[in-house]
């Protein structure tokens, strides 16, 4: 079991994180509204369908965010595979779209959310291993006051 709690930067990909999954829940909502309106039909095909999709889509990506705020390192890589998807969905709101705030806005989440996700700290984390434990393994000298010559071994 994990004994330290996430980094912060793994914290703040978390809320990030939600805030995009309720991003999606609110897509969803303006997706129902429109099918239960009938302007949905326009299209031929059933947007019930699109709504149950979509909705699947965007409680999982709550259960990431959640994950994130609760610790979890499992739910790091899928974060990142979502930021990799929805930054090509920023940029198709941008080009083709002519989106450009909305695309510039949900672009600027997805690189803030993948780089405090790739931080040292978060990527240390995610491991189970801590600063010191990394600079052990690499052979490189301890910082002053953790090696074993102090008495601050944890063996007493």
């Amino acid at each position: 079991m994990r004994s330290e709690p996430p980094p912060r930067s793994v914290r703040l990909a978390g809320l990030l994180v939600a805030l995009q999954g309720l991003g999606g829940l609110g897509f969803v909502a303006v997706f129902l509204t429109r099918e239960v309106g009938g302007v949905g039909q326009e299209t031929g095909g059933s947007g019930f369908g699109h709504v149950a999709y979509f909705s699947l889509l965007s409680l999982g990506v709550l259960a990431i965010a959640a994950g994130l705020l609760r610790g979890r390192p499992w739910a790091r890589t899928p974060a990142l595979f979502v930021q990799i998807l929805l930054f090509a969905v920023a940029w198709y709101a941008f080009g083709p779209s002519e989106q450009r705030l909305a695309g510039l806005a949900l672009g600027a989440v997805c690189v803030a959310t993948f780089v405090a996700l790739c931080t040292i700290r978060a990527r240390l984390w995610a491991v189970n291993l801590t600063e010191e434990e990394l600079a052990r393994r690499a052979g490189e000298p301890l910082p002053a006051g953790t090696g074993p010559e102090d008495g601050s071994s944890g063996n007493s």
